[in-house]
């Protein structure tokens, strides 16, 4: 009887994951945790227009949150991980969730009606280039593996380092075109999923992912654009 009552405990997450609602619902927590990153982010990028100083002063003391309670950088490599984690989920139920929706339509249909927005067909290439973008990101501001002219631990000058070359700036400002499309498209589908949707406030969500979705766009691509034209330097 116990080992019938562990088993049956044990099936539960796994009969939850394989059913396409809890693959949807996996997707928007996940999908909403990443958001409150990018939030929290963004607003600490904006810290560079405020010099050096401030900017270089605000990265240490991400470092040192939590001591002395937690050792040194403990609090980062903590939200990196559940960051990874977030990441991991979001991507293995968009990919299963892929499969599924091909394999209910093996056959394509002869006539396409253009129903869906130009950010709901471009879900699935805007992960994969959001995907390329994240490698690279932490390869330029973290590890400083493509950056030769970044200062290593110093934000302030690894930022300006990064967007005075003409690649950077390219690069950036398309993953971030990529990341308002899919903020915008990812937000709304979240709320549907989580059952916060109705016919009364409907226009108010959709309103309010796209307000989200351009604040933060505008917001990341406010850095690159300072640097390109001095205003940041």
């Amino acid at each position: 009887m116990a080992l019938a009552t562990r088993t049956g405990s044990r099936s539960i997450p796994a009969l939850i994951w394989r059913s396409t609602i809890g693959k949807k619902t996996v997707m928007a927590v996940s999908g909403l945790i990443m958001l409150l990153y990018l939030i929290t982010h963004m607003l600490g990028n904006l810290k560079v227009f405020f010099g050096p100083d401030e900017m270089n002063a605000y990265a240490q003391w991400l470092r040192t949150i939590g001591e002395p309670f937690l050792k040194h950088e403990w609090f980062i490599w903590i939200a990196r991980l559940g960051l990874l984690a977030a990441v991991v989920a979001h991507g293995v139920a968009a990919y299963q969730l892929s499969r599924l929706d091909l394999a209910a339509r093996p056959v394509k249909y002869a006539h396409t009606r253009r129903r869906t927005s130009y950010a709901t067909r471009t879900m699935r290439w805007g992960g994969v280039i959001l995907a390329l973008f994240i490698v690279w990101h932490i390869l330029d501001l973290t590890t400083g593996t493509v950056n030769p002219h970044g200062v290593h631990g110093e934000a302030y000058e690894n930022v300006v380092a990064t967007f005075s070359t003409w690649y950077g700036n390219v690069i950036y400002i398309v993953a971030l075109v990529a990341l308002g499309l899919h903020i915008r498209h990812g937000l709304w589908s979240a709320v549907q999923t989580l059952g916060l949707g109705s016919r009364t406030r409907d226009r108010a969500l959709r309103a309010t992912a796209t307000t989200v979705a351009l604040v933060l766009t505008a917001g990341f691509v406010s850095v690159p654009v300072a640097v390109m034209t001095g205003i940041v330097s």
